[in-house]
């Protein structure tokens, strides 16, 4: 293997969305150039940091109907008990719910958790707050979606934040998912609610580290020890 393939494949792929932005940080770094060096060298760092925002890995996830992974990359930021939104419709309980918080040196593209299919996508606008904020959930512009599964209909609602100015949604209503399966971004920084059926205990703790499409969340099924995998 020749060293240039070698870092090659450390280097982990940009998500089409970005290109836009990376070139935009790319032009203005030139300008920057031109007015002063010093400034030039830091929309460089500032490109570089805009490339690693939309860098899109290959994620490996479990597979196996009651397991829910995480949608996100980021620190858990609570594990609680909260009424959901009420255009997930999903009553008016309160749900086991679980926060991911995206900070802006996480990559932003948005897994599934579970296999299954979009019943519901609905969006509603709102505020830019701190997306860490327990309020951020019912204040700040969101797009939620609902996935029925054989093991429960599961929600999960991006949330924009304070930095985050952009939703962005790769799905549509009636679309079945596979785990792990990409269905949206958000634009620098922002948050993931899941929300799992009743009864449900979540195998997270606040505080700890998340990867999109890998880190188990819940698993319905905890008797079961058997376990595939699939790459994407």
């Amino acid at each position: 293997m020749s060293v240039v393939k070698s870092i090659r494949d450390q280097i982990p792929p940009i998500h089409p969305e970005g290109y836009p932005f990376i070139g935009a940080f790319a032009f203005a770094s030139l300008i920057l150039f031109w007015i002063w060096t010093p400034l030039g060298w830091i929309g460089c760092g500032l490109t570089v940091w805009c490339a690693l925002f939309f860098r899109d890995p290959v994620r490996v996830t479990p597979v196996r109907e009651g397991i829910v992974v995480s949608p996100a990359d980021g620190r858990v930021s609570m594990v609680v008990q909260a009424v959901p939104p009420a255009e997930l419709g999903l009553g008016d309980t309160p749900l086991p719910r679980i926060s991911i918080f995206m900070s802006v040196f996480n990559c932003h593209v948005n897994r599934s958790p579970v296999a299954g299919r979009v019943d519901r996508i609905a969006y509603r606008p709102g505020k830019f707050l701190n997306a860490d904020l327990d309020k951020a959930s019912e204040d700040n512009e969101r797009n939620s979606l609902v996935i029925s599964t054989p093991a429960g209909r599961i929600g999960v609602i991006q949330i924009a934040g304070l930095v985050a100015r952009r939703i962005v949604s790769f799905v549509k209503e009636g679309q079945v998912l596979g785990a792990g399966e990409r269905f949206g971004l958000i634009r620098f920084g922002s948050r993931l609610d899941v929300f799992l059926p009743e009864g449900a205990k979540a195998l997270v703790s606040e505080g700890q580290t998340a990867i999109a499409g890998e880190t188990v969340l819940a698993d319905f099924k905890l008797g079961d020890g058997g376990r595939s995998y699939r790459v994407d």
